[in-house]
């Protein structure tokens, strides 16, 4: 099934529907705020690792303004060893199912296996955030599809383990656009809909900060598919290379600037660990470009 979006008019696709609704994302967008339930994730891994103490952060977290809260069992680190399917249930369901009682924030899961994105779903979640674009697990499409979830499709080259030994790239823009065409493709040929979906070129997923840089720069190009464009920069080590910023502290405000540049180059979704500022950052860019 071929996809009606190889090049979308300017502001096409700002729909993003999910379980509990859609984000209309033309005028404003949306903060997603990180919560890993890890204990090794590269910034917070081993702090939220209790349910209950997971669960009180989910919360601060849309307090601080995220439209989204983004649970995660399995760090994606560069060298990150995979975690059972069994361990990462663990992890998530009870968080899921605790901040679901508690709040109507809405939910997305951070997995690529099938098995975890299907009890996720059950327990409250409303998206499912893919970080192999619906290609490590190839029963991931049919679940999402049938569930009636959201998802985001992010392009990752190669895998947590070994991504970010020495990445090469013809056209890193071009490589990672046909990438997340080619996986809009196959979740609408196995039964999503478009609008239940979002891209994300994977910053630091298999990039150099030359790629991260270019990525960004290149935004609108990727917005073109017509579909909501995700940038996850938050504490990333690119911004230590390019910002003077060798600690995870000194990483916020670069990851802010990035937040702004990326909304005015087509963004609308950003995912980050702290949302207040990307919020009032992002609410300042876009008053500005709606009077320029």
């Amino acid at each position: 099934m071929a996809l009606p979006v190889a090049d979308a008019p300017p502001g096409a696709g700002l729909i993003w529907a999910h379980r509990r609704g859609a984000f209309d994302l033309a005028r404003e967008g949306v903060v997603m705020g990180i919560l890993n339930v890890t204990p090794d994730s590269f910034s917070d891994g081993g702090d939220f690792m209790e349910p209950a103490a997971a669960i009180e952060r989910g919360l601060a977290l849309e307090a601080d303004g995220a439209a989204i809260v983004d649970v995660g069992g399995e760090s994606t680190r560069p060298g990150a060893e995979p975690v059972p399917e069994a361990e990462e249930m663990r992890r998530v369901l009870p968080v899921i199912a605790g901040l679901r009682e508690r709040s109507a924030v809405v939910i997305s899961v951070d997995t690529a296996k099938a098995a975890v994105a299907a009890e996720a779903l059950a327990a409250g979640a409303d998206i499912v955030n893919d970080v192999s674009g619906f290609g490590s697990d190839p029963r991931m499409a049919g679940v999402v599809a049938a569930s009636g979830a959201g998802a985001v499709l992010m392009h990752m080259r190669g895998r947590p383990a070994d991504m970010q030994r020495a990445p090469v790239y013809d056209d890193v823009v071009e490589d990672v656009r046909e990438f997340l065409r080619q996986a809009l493709d196959l979740a609408v040929s196995s039964g999503m809909p478009l609008e239940k979906l979002a891209i994300d070129p994977g910053i630091g997923f298999g990039k150099t900060a030359g790629h991260n840089l270019e990525l960004v720069r290149a935004t609108d190009r990727l917005a073109a598919l017509g579909r909501p464009v995700l940038l996850g920069v938050s504490r990333k080590s690119f911004l230590a290379a390019l910002g003077d910023a060798p600690d995870l502290a000194d990483r916020h405000w670069p990851g802010v600037a990035v937040t702004v540049f990326g909304r005015l180059r087509g963004a609308r979704i950003f995912r980050v660990h702290d949302p207040r500022p990307h919020l009032e950052a992002l609410r300042m860019a876009e008053a500005i470009a709606a009077h320029a």
